[in-house]
């Protein structure tokens, strides 16, 4: 497998110093109370406008870059700053987070549910119908049940009844996912208006600004090389990509991961664990990678592919995450419960392709160029 890895002994390397890392947090500390200035302007709203969750989208960005660059790069800045930045602005980028989370959440598991019940969703319908309402969920599913063709026969007989049993199921679960949704979606947007206007954040957005202007870095930092401590970044992540079933990830489908598909246990899935691990990794090398070239920085196609998997990944396991949660809801129809477990199934499958995918992405050569 040939990999861009990084030469310390490269003589062009000691020309990146603790210097161009001091002027990348400085421009992520502009970005980022650039955004803060947009979201004050905008008033936070999150329903009717695009500005202020592109916004909320720029204040999460720049407050991940700031926090893995001081994560990665620690020795070379005030030790005693860096620890104490660096959870608050993982505080704040998780805090910011939630919301869009949920929503897209929703959406995922209503278009899942949309094509399991068997109804056709046109790629112009498909945003709409996953951001329906619950009454307009049950419309659609009872005229899918509509369209199912009726040929005659026992045989057929049994599947259209499974396909319509399918089909109602879907309808109410597809309501109960977005009520429990919304309301965390609500939940969360609540949190983070909160959030941004606590002195929790004024403390963080304080120590950025004086960021944006001077970086704490240590006397030795601008005569050392960053390489060393960007090729560790990138040294971590291929240590945990190794510790991965890879080789399991190559076959698609993985009849292990469904063995704690029934547990009780509201704990995560014990194979998603690693995998969310490598995804942070890989965004740490990524990031690395932006400090050491600046807006230069070459675009790396399997890394860009590979990430793209593991976000795939992630979204599937917290989607099944949330069908599970919506099945142990008291008193629900075992129709609902039925529509519930497909889909959950069918996340779990999802979680299968994006580590199929994210092998192939990873292990794939380099081909010379002709």
């Amino acid at each position: 497998m040939a990999q861009q890895h990084l030469d310390p002994t490269d003589p062009t390397a000691g020309a990146v110093t603790g210097d161009a890392l001091a002027g990348y947090l400085r421009a992520q500390a502009t970005e980022f109370l650039r955004a803060l200035r947009l979201h004050r302007e905008t008033g936070g709203q999150a329903a009717g406008a695009a500005e202020p969750v592109d916004a909320a989208r720029a204040l999460r960005r720049s407050a991940r870059r700031i926090s893995a660059s001081l994560h990665t790069f620690r020795p070379l800045l005030d030790p005693d700053w860096s620890e104490e930045m660096r959870p608050e602005l993982a505080w704040l980028s998780g805090t910011l987070g939630l919301e869009h989370a949920c929503e897209a959440r929703l959406e995922r598991l209503l278009l899942a549910l949309h094509r399991l019940s068997g109804a056709t969703v046109l790629p112009a319908q498909a945003v709409d119908v996953a951001v329906a309402a619950g009454s307009r969920a049950t419309g659609a599913a009872r005229a899918a049940t509509a369209a199912v063709p009726s040929t005659g026969g026992p045989a057929h007989a049994t599947a259209t009844t499974e396909r319509g049993t399918l089909t109602v199921g879907a309808a109410k679960a597809g309501a109960l996912l977005e009520r429990q949704l919304t309301l965390a979606r609500t939940r969360a947007h609540s949190t983070a208006l909160q959030a941004l206007g606590s002195s929790r954040f004024h403390a963080v957005a304080d120590k950025v600004a004086v960021l944006a202007s001077e970086v704490p870095l240590t006397p030795a930092a601008s005569a050392t090389a960053l390489h060393p401590l960007a090729a560790a970044a990138e040294e971590r992540l291929t240590d945990a990509v190794a510790a991965l079933p890879l080789v399991t990830a190559g076959h698609p489908y993985n009849a292990e991961a469904l063995v704690h598909g029934l547990s009780p246990d509201p704990a995560p899935h014990p194979q998603d664990s690693p995998w969310h691990q490598v995804r942070l990794l890989l965004r740490l090398h990524r990031y690395a990678r932006e400090v050491l070239h600046g807006g230069d920085a070459p675009v790396d196609v399997r890394l860009l592919t590979a990430g793209q998997a593991l976000n795939r990944h992630r979204d599937a396991s917290e989607a099944a995450a949330a069908a599970a949660q919506a099945a142990r809801t008291p008193r629900i129809t075992p129709a609902t419960a039925y529509a519930l477990g497909v889909l959950h199934a069918d996340q779990r499958h999802e979680v299968e392709a994006a580590r199929f995918a994210f092998q192939q992405a990873w292990l794939k050569q380099t081909v010379p160029a002709p």
